[in-house]
């Protein structure tokens, strides 16, 4: 079957109606997980052969946080579709107002290579959890990935309710030039625009979860031990391959060399030596972008690592330091385990120097002074972020997750998901009892004193 004609045959099943009953969604939530539960073995043997992910990691950064996704959904789905109530203005007493969310339709959501079952499943609970249709097309680059889900999911689902379709550019293309209800769309800055441009030709609404050179912040006070620790771990996990991951450090001159000593150990400790680094760390998803990460890393300014091997894609935790925001290391997102240092006397400089680059996806603060972590928070737009940590707000559902300005366009994960692939019907409703004249013709100056003492 042609994407086309799942499109259609999806469009008329959601037209039946039969997606928007609770008992239904919460059926095709619940046939997800259990789907996936009977799978994971397979799951885990397709991502190996993509990253040489280990069965741990993969749970850990990608199977559990689906499930979590699931779980909040399955139990918070009734409420979440109950109608709102809504304050009512005094022109419209004594009347009610509520608003009442309903499904968007047919909803494409294209995933990311770097989290393939993360990044295109958790968009799908949304979908489905909202009463949607979902088409699904994961990255090509990580094709074992990829094709499990296409087995698995295409064989348990009827493809009216979802489908997962293969393939690369120019499947894409084909699949953009549908008018989709919803589009979802988790990638690259470049890719984003082209697909907002795209959508825009049908007025179809769009989220595009991106990404961006995401600052961390450590400032005097922190501490130092616990602040490296966590900065190594969210930075190397997944071999750097993730959107929210530490992109540069800004870091207090008068600390950068304890700072720097501190992570050195770290490293040392979580990743000992290129032998061991198969069972806790993941290869570079291709050679196009292995090059790109090693000309990214100059020996002069090399603190640690910059070790690699090729033939396994791999590239020890690398950390740069002497570096300054005009080093060619500072010019995109590195999306690898190559970690730039940079030093700052003056915290109003550094802010300043952020400011002036698109706006990140996340940002980090290792701070213990609180009217520090506020100037930080209130001088810098970014997506999302954490204090005193890295990477794990996005353990959180109640978080609400996506960028700003090139970053991204809207949010996901639980509520914000549902809300995401939803519209939201308002109603205003009034009883027949009791209607004042003031709105009515014919007018007059009595009417207007009236109308301005009610409005201002």
């Amino acid at each position: 079957m042609t994407p086309q004609n799942i499109f259609a045959e999806q469009r008329e099943f959601f037209l039946s109606e039969q997606t928007k009953p609770l008992k239904f969604r919460i059926k095709q939530l619940k046939k997800l997980k259990k789907t996936l539960l009977d799978n994971e073995k397979y799951l885990y043997e397709a991502i190996y052969k993509d990253f040489g992910k280990s069965k741990f990691e993969t749970y850990a950064t990608e199977l559990s946080l689906i499930y979590s996704e699931l779980n909040i959904a399955i139990k918070k789905l009734s409420k979440w579709m109950k109608p709102k109530k809504k304050r009512t203005n005094l022109a419209n007493l004594p009347g009610k107002s509520y608003i009442i969310p309903e499904p968007l339709g047919v909803s494409l959501v294209i995933g990311a290579w770097n989290y393939p079952y993360q990044l295109s499943l958790i968009p799908v609970i949304s979908a489905i959890a909202a009463g949607n249709t979902v088409i699904v097309k994961p990255s090509e680059l990580s094709k074992n990935s990829s094709a499990v889900m296409a087995k698995i999911l295409n064989r348990k689902f009827i493809p009216e309710i979802l489908y997962v379709t293969e393939g690369g550019v120019k499947e894409t293309q084909d699949l953009l030039k549908l008018n989709f209800d919803k589009i979802f769309f988790t990638g690259s800055v470049p890719v984003g625009k082209i697909i907002y441009k795209e959508a825009a030709k049908n007025l179809t609404p769009v989220t595009l979860e991106l990404g961006g050179k995401s600052p961390t912040f450590v400032l005097k006070g922190a501490n130092i031990k616990m602040t490296a620790k966590r900065i190594v771990w969210g930075k190397f996990l997944n071999a750097g391959q993730t959107c929210v991951a530490t992109d540069y450090v800004l870091v207090d001159k008068s600390i950068e060399t304890e700072l720097l000593k501190e992570i050195k150990k770290q490293i040392n400790i979580q990743f000992p030596s290129m032998e061991i680094l198969p069972e806790n760390y993941v290869q570079i998803i291709n050679e196009r972008n292995f090059d790109r990460l090693l000309k990214l890393i100059k020996p002069k300014q090399i603190y640690i690592g910059g070790t690699f091997d090729k033939s396994k894609r791999i590239i020890h935790p690398t950390v740069l330091h002497n570096i300054s925001f005009d080093d060619s290391v500072m010019d995109d997102e590195i999306f690898g385990p190559i970690l730039p240092v940079i030093p700052f006397e003056n915290l109003e400089n550094a802010i300043q120097k952020v400011k002036e680059r698109p706006k990140p996806l996340a940002l980090y603060i290792f701070a213990s002074d609180k009217k520090l972590i506020k100037k930080i928070h209130s001088k810098i737009s970014f997506g999302g972020g954490a204090v005193n940590d890295t990477v794990m707000q996005l353990t959180n559902g109640n978080l609400p997750f996506g960028g700003a300005g090139t970053s991204g366009t809207g949010n996901y994960h639980a509520y914000a998901g549902f809300q995401a692939f939803s519209h939201f019907k308002s109603i205003l409703k009034k009883p027949f009892w009791f209607e004042p004249s003031l709105k009515y013709a014919p007018y007059s100056n009595k009417k207007m004193k009236w109308l301005k003492r009610l409005i201002e």
